[in-house]
């Protein structure tokens, strides 16, 4: 069972909870400004479970993030317990050329309401609210401008450029999924040192007007366009950016 409102505490949200959209794009924004997507305990050893109990403990015990499997994986069973209809998608992530990872390197949601919603909390800086999935359309969000294109029998996420074109972020297919179809996956990112999550720390979430950043000792953050980076001078320093601006302690 979820404590639904132990989660909403966690994630700052006292707003309604009817299924709704407007619910859904409240609760989706309330999660993204709160709960980081962070891959720390890889370098900590301690070991990522795919679980629903895991993962929906993991944010709102212990006060922490994590990746798409675990963010995406909590979200999911929020949202059912509030009465939402979810469906775990697979999702390929778009490379350099063309290429794409494997099938299950990203999960992702589909919420059914009067019409179908992707929502997607894990996938770091991408649409802070939900988008319509409807193939074509132009969603302008508070993060930038993203539409959903239909390719055969699956759709692709894109991202408006300041140039005017568009930047593929991943691709899905509508086949419904289990969280434990995602475990094999979930045990590569964590242990093999071709994947990039074993290869970079990284902690990062939305803010209200912007993106903070902690890749390495690199503090990066965004505002209203503008970037700031600064290299952190020690590890206490690192430790204190991940309490005061992420919340996370060890």
């Amino acid at each position: 069972m979820v404590d639904v409102p132990g989660y909403l505490a966690r994630i700052g949200y006292s707003g309604p909870t009817t299924p709704a959209a407007q619910t859904l794009r409240a609760i989706h924004r309330a999660h993204l400004l709160t709960v980081p997507f962070e891959n720390l305990d890889i370098e900590l050893g301690r070991k990522i479970v795919v679980s629903e109990d895991a993962t929906v403990r993991k944010v709102v015990e212990l006060r922490r993030g994590g990746f798409c499997y675990e963010l995406n994986g909590a979200f999911a069973a929020l949202l059912r317990a509030l009465g939402f209809r979810v469906t775990l998608l697979s999702a390929r992530v778009a490379g350099d050329g063309g290429r794409e990872s494997p099938e299950f390197d990203h999960l992702t949601l589909r919420v059914d309401l009067e019409e179908p919603w992707l929502a997607d909390v894990g996938f770091g800086d991408s649409f802070l609210e939900p988008v319509r999935m409807e193939s074509g359309r132009e969603q302008q969000d508070p993060a930038g401008k993203f539409r959903l294109v239909k390719l055969g029998e699956r759709m692709q996420l894109e991202k408006g450029q300041s140039d005017g074109s568009w930047k593929p972020q991943y691709s899905f297919s509508l086949q419904p999924r289990e969280l434990s179809d995602f475990t094999a996956r979930c045990q590569y990112h964590q242990t093999s040192p071709d994947s990039h999550f074993v290869q970079n720390r990284i902690c990062t979430r939305a803010t209200p007007d912007g993106r903070i950043t902690l890749s390495g000792m690199k503090l990066i953050v965004t505002q209203n366009g503008q970037r700031v980076e600064r290299v952190l001078a020690s590890e206490d320093q690192r430790m204190k950016v991940l309490s005061e601006q992420f919340g996370i302690r060890f």
